[in-house]
């Protein structure tokens, strides 16, 4: 099953989004920083009209939608990856999942506050995309210092090595982890690492109704 996970700053609708998205879900969604602690996580079905049909072709007696499971963890700030906003507690929740989705305030409302003041979608993204990207750059430097004094020992791990150092170079220089092209054997030697920035990315925009 697909595991996402959803980011953005505090009440940028981050569990709105979840709300809409799982049936019977009642994550709060207050106009305060941090109402949401503990992740929320649920499960949807993805609807397929070509799955029924498949299943009257195939005469299957069950038929079972692929599924989704969100998690809703709390809203990154400045900081994060340095544990502002109790971040790496919360960035620690989505390591695990498959794919990111980065919820976007786009409207203005005096009434819904912004935590750095104003709302500036550019600035925000490049917020949250730094603090992921910090918060893998100390993962791999933790993996790296503990892999070069195995290589000593072990020949082997200066494989694993060497592309910490590719990942250490791209991240240093603010760029996401994605960017470093690794061949799928690479990617499953650092996959434990569960770097964030490695992960494929969908920017959901807030916008007003109006």
């Amino acid at each position: 099953m697909l595991r996402a996970g959803i980011v953005g700053l505090p009440n940028v609708g981050k569990s709105t989004l979840f709300n809409a998205l799982i049936a019977n879900a009642k994550a709060d969604a207050a106009n305060f920083p941090f109402c949401t602690i503990e992740p929320n996580v649920g499960v949807v079905a993805v609807p397929d009209s070509r799955l029924q049909v498949l299943a009257d072709i195939s005469k299957s007696e069950q038929v079972v939608p692929t599924r989704i499971e969100f998690v809703d963890i709390a809203g990154l700030v400045k900081g994060a990856s340095q544990g502002e906003g109790l971040g790496n507690q919360f960035l620690a929740n989505i390591r695990e999942v498959d794919a990111i989705v980065h919820v976007v305030r786009c409207f203005d409302d005096e009434n819904i506050i912004h935590v750095a003041g104003s709302v500036d979608p550019v600035r925000d993204i490049e917020t949250i995309n730094l603090e992921l990207g910090l918060s893998d750059l100390t993962q791999v430097e933790k993996r790296l210092e503990r892999a070069r004094k195995q290589a000593k020992k072990d020949k082997e791990v200066q494989v694993e090595v060497e592309i910490l150092e590719r990942l250490e170079a791209v991240l240093n220089e603010g760029k996401p982890a994605r960017q470093v092209e690794l061949t799928e054997d690479e990617d499953k030697l650092i996959s434990p690492l569960g770097l964030l920035t490695r992960k494929p990315i969908i920017y959901a925009t807030n916008v007003s109704e109006d």
